[in-house]
């Protein structure tokens, strides 16, 4: 934005918008936010430009079980649960894993096995590293290539913590996950196709990952919610079949590839 653009957003003047850039003027607690309303900067950003003015924070960071975001929370939960017997799963800024449906601890845990679903779970190591979940997806470079435009994104955008940065960073030092990233860059859609190999069968979901659109702190604006839908009808009614059971059985001649 140009100076004279921030400042009408602002309701200031493109002169003390540039007094400010310059360091001739020091902003008010209230110019902040309305600078950083006006370029739509992420909360947990915003604290920082405030404590670089000199005022406290204004967004908090609470637990999603806090009692101020018991709304929040309900909803979530509702959301999930009623999203059944399909997997949904509510992630932090760090993709971790802070709310799951019974549909996604069976489709997890399912594909986790013989090992433990970690606690918490991380989407990012479980689907880029090594392991029985990798092993699993069928189409894991085109999806490993959408995820790693997306976190990278968010890392740029300062929307990731260090150490999910650190992680990422891990990650990347695999051959095969470098070679992908080294490849032509995938867009940063919120809708990822997904075919998993689970327990003989081929299960083929596009996820949809959606955010809080009406945040009030930081915890509920970096929530996101990933969603699975059923690709084809032969997955929908596979996994409709089995909507309370512990998993399908091993019926190897439904492997992959049919």
């Amino acid at each position: 934005m140009s100076q004279l653009d921030l400042s009408v957003e602002a309701k200031t003047t493109a002169r003390y918008v540039s007094f400010v850039e310059t360091g001739r003027a020091n902003p008010s607690r209230e110019m902040v936010i309305r600078l950083a309303t006006a370029l739509d900067v992420p909360f947990r950003e915003r604290n920082a430009l405030l404590a670089a003015a000199g005022f406290a924070a204004l967004y908090p960071e609470l637990p999603l079980d806090s009692p101020a975001l018991r709304h929040v929370n309900a909803a979530l939960t509702t959301m999930i649960r009623h999203h059944e017997p399909f997997p949904a799963v509510v992630m932090d800024r760090g993709w971790n894993v802070v709310r799951a449906n019974a549909g996604a601890r069976r489709l997890f845990g399912g594909l986790s096995r013989p090992e433990p679903m970690p606690e918490p779970a991380n989407v990012l190591r479980l689907m880029i590293g090594p392991g029985p979940v990798r092993d699993s997806v069928l189409n894991w470079e085109p999806v490993v290539a959408t995820l790693l435009a997306r976190v990278r994104r968010e890392a740029v955008g300062g929307v990731l913590d260090a150490a999910t940065v650190a992680l990422l960073d891990d990650l990347v030092t695999l051959p095969e996950v470098a070679a992908i990233e080294r490849g032509d860059e995938s867009p940063a859609t919120p809708v990822l196709d997904v075919l998993f190999r689970f327990r003989g069968h081929r299960l083929a979901f596009f996820s949809l990952l959606t955010t809080v659109g009406t945040a009030i702190d930081l915890t509920s604006q970096e929530l996101r919610v990933e969603e699975f839908f059923p690709l084809d009808d032969a997955t929908h009614a596979l996994w409709e079949s089995f909507p309370t059971g512990e998993g399908f059985p091993d019926h190897h001649d439904h492997a992959e590839g049919t």
